[in-house]
């Protein structure tokens, strides 16, 4: 793979290349290395983006897209056929307009400023290829791995996220409920703190200014084996995949940075046999040691910084060099780590597909 195709495509095995630009015509992605004989539909994918999809919430921005995707290739009869998948999303609420009076102003905390010192192009409408837009294609590319790894690993795995933290309002991974999380706006797994996140989020919102989050996704069923431990690591290609989001600042593999708090007693795993079952006394490694899957429970978290674009006015300056300053109107999210559940669910599916194909290549 030449260098250019790694600025737009991710994976080894199993990879996809995604395009467009948020108020282009369309976005889209080709997934490539996909097995053949997968049953696949687009309803199958369709599922998974109406998780992400925006203004389905007035938590949410109010951009109104369907985010239909369409098959173009590789499936044929209902069945994956083993070529390259190519899929289409098509663009239909975009304002650009909203954007024109700061058209030669950078924003504060996006991409814009560094994205005219490499390209020498200010695109305003709603950053560009930068914009997390693009996020679309990946959630669509993780639902045809999700269908994969279902497939090859059946019903014991599952891969779920969860906003644990919302700006200064953590939850108790403790009363983590499945069921709960796709019952509420936030994709909260602890429904004591829905109440308290609403009250917090509508003041920031109605404040003009925004917030992070932290969320956490993990991954069940996974057999031990995956990874490598020097340059193939199971854990660094994660943490690729959630940096990689955009917003995302941060990443964690099980006690991740709280690691560094513990003493060695503390943040060993024990392991205990019984029978043909392995046992682990606790997961602070988050399933993964020396870069190897050990078959626990995966579980990896990514801190996601506030929305760049708010009201209050910023100091910037503009493309010619000159200072100014900045008030973003239009639609955004109050806090973008909420529709980043299901982005980081899906980078999540095709790190652990391209690993199962790396492992059965090379070990089976």
């Amino acid at each position: 793979m030449c260098i250019r195709d790694r600025f737009n495509t991710f994976g080894k095995l199993f990879r996809f290349s995604t395009w467009g630009e948020s108020h282009g015509p369309a976005i889209g992605c080709v997934v490539d290395g996909c097995p053949p004989n997968i049953s696949i539909k687009e309803q199958d994918i369709q599922i998974e983006l109406d998780k992400r999809k925006p203004g389905q919430s007035k938590f949410t921005t109010q951009r109104k897209e369907d985010d239909k995707v369409q098959i173009l290739s590789g499936v044929f009869e209902g069945k994956t056929t083993g070529t390259p998948i190519s899929l289409i999303i098509y663009n239909k609420d975009m304002r650009s307009k909203d954007y024109g009076n700061i058209k030669d102003k950078f924003r504060p905390g996006h991409a814009d400023l560094t994205y005219f010192k490499k390209y020498g192009i200010r695109d305003y409408r709603g950053g560009g290829r930068s914009s997390a837009r693009e996020t679309a294609a990946r959630v669509a590319a993780g639902a045809i791995a999700k269908l994969v790894l279902q497939n090859k690993l059946g019903k014991k795995f599952k891969v779920i996220g969860a906003v644990t933290q919302l700006g200064i309002l953590g939850c108790d991974t403790n009363q983590w409920n499945d069921s709960t999380i796709s019952k509420n706006p936030f994709f909260c797994p602890d429904k004591s703190m829905l109440k308290l996140w609403e009250k917090y989020l509508l003041s920031v919102r109605k404040s003009g200014s925004s917030c992070g989050a932290v969320i956490e996704v993990r991954a069940r069923g996974i057999p031990a084996g995956l990874g490598a431990p020097i340059y193939s690591k199971l854990d660094s290609d994660i943490a690729s995949g959630l940096m990689s989001i955009n917003a995302v600042k941060g990443v964690n593999i099980g006690a991740g940075m709280n690691s560094a708090q513990l003493s060695g007693e503390q943040n060993s795993d024990e392991i205990s046999q019984k029978g043909k079952k392995l046992n682990f006394n606790s997961n602070n490694a988050g399933g993964i040691l020396g870069g190897i899957s050990s078959g626990q429970e995966i579980i990896a978290s990514f801190a996601v910084k506030p929305t760049s674009s708010i009201l209050t006015t910023r100091k910037t300056i503009n493309k010619f060099g000159k200072n100014t300053t900045i008030s973003v109107k239009g639609r955004h999210d109050p806090c973008v780590g909420i529709r980043a559940v299901p982005v980081g669910e899906a980078m999540i599916n095709c790190v652990l597909l391209d690993h199962y194909l790396m492992n059965k290549a090379q070990c089976s």
